[in-house]
């Protein structure tokens, strides 16, 4: 894993490439849903704009989160990008809804009545753009974040994706109003309310993983057994019991009771428990917060 300031530089460059793009395409995606006549394409602007700022908040909040343990964080400031990551899945959540609203709005005016603009084959263009964009954005995004062990930039690189649903969606209902003729102009704001479900259960799957770390759920049993297994693979400790274990931001909390020998020294005591925490290190990373309460064999 590359050091925290490497780490944080590399963050930085990623989202900043894509906070350049997504500023790019908010700018032509307005415009052309302006000029173009197309209901579907200012909601997938309001998307880009949600990603733009997205993107500041994952730099915000990283920067924070990689400053070390101090008087008033025992733990250190992890935590900090949970937060980014679930507030990125709630503005991503409130502009699903957003962008059912105004496409449930615009079929209801249409089925009472109310014309719509047909949109333009250049609302049809950019939405074909931004497919690819954002498409090639997801993939350079998600690539650098798992190897970053980013949860915030996860979590904006679906963003990303989002937006490419959101602007197939946009393709698929411009398509259809310019190529179907007049009676299938409701296509555009129909393609706008499929969109937004989709943004919505991404934002869905992003919130739950943060409510459970914020609400201090224990790692999944996979990982529980195999610190236990760790623990086990030296002679000298046995029943480890009272395994408690959480995630702090990128790094886990692991806790835990062992016992050994009554009659060993001190300092080989100690000595063996620092041999535990430096395995357990070694298989979950060397920021891992390791507790390790001794006991005497009954």
């Amino acid at each position: 894993m590359l050091p925290q300031s490497n780490r944080e530089k590399e963050i930085f460059r990623v989202t900043w490439t894509g906070s350049i793009v997504n500023f790019a395409l908010l700018f032509f995606k307005f415009v052309a849903g302006i000029v173009g006549h197309s209901a579907a394409m200012v909601a997938d602007a309001v998307h880009s704009l949600s990603d733009f700022v997205t993107d500041i908040i994952v730099v915000a909040f990283v920067r924070i989160s990689g400053k070390p343990e101090d008087e008033g964080h025992d733990y250190g400031h992890g935590k900090y990008e949970t937060l980014a990551t679930a507030i990125i899945g709630l503005i991503l959540f409130f502009v699903g809804i957003g962008i059912m609203f105004n496409g449930a709005k615009s079929v209801f005016d249409t089925i009472n009545g109310k014309p719509l603009a047909t949109p333009s084959i250049l609302a049809l263009i950019v939405a074909a753009l931004s497919i690819l964009l954002k498409e090639l954005l997801y993939r350079y995004t998600i690539h650098k974040a798992k190897g970053l062990n980013s949860q915030a930039m996860i979590a904006n690189a679906w963003h990303h994706r989002s937006d490419a649903f959101s602007s197939i969606g946009t393709f698929i209902g411009i398509g259809g109003a310019i190529c179907l003729g007049e009676q299938w102009r409701i296509l555009d704001p129909l393609a706008a309310i499929v969109v937004s479900i989709f943004i919505m259960r991404v934002a869905v799957q992003l919130l739950k993983p943060c409510v459970d770390e914020l609400l201090e759920r224990s790692l999944p049993a996979e990982t529980e057994n195999i610190i236990l297994e760790i623990i086990r693979s030296f002679p000298e400790v046995s029943e480890p019991h009272h395994l408690r274990t959480r995630r702090i931001g990128n790094h886990l909390a692991i806790e835990v009771h062992i016992r050994m020998n009554g009659n060993t020294p001190l300092a080989e005591a100690h000595s063996l428990a620092s041999e535990v925490e430096k395995r357990l290190k070694y298989e979950f990373g060397k920021d891992t917060h390791i507790g390790i309460h001794m006991e005497p064999l009954k």
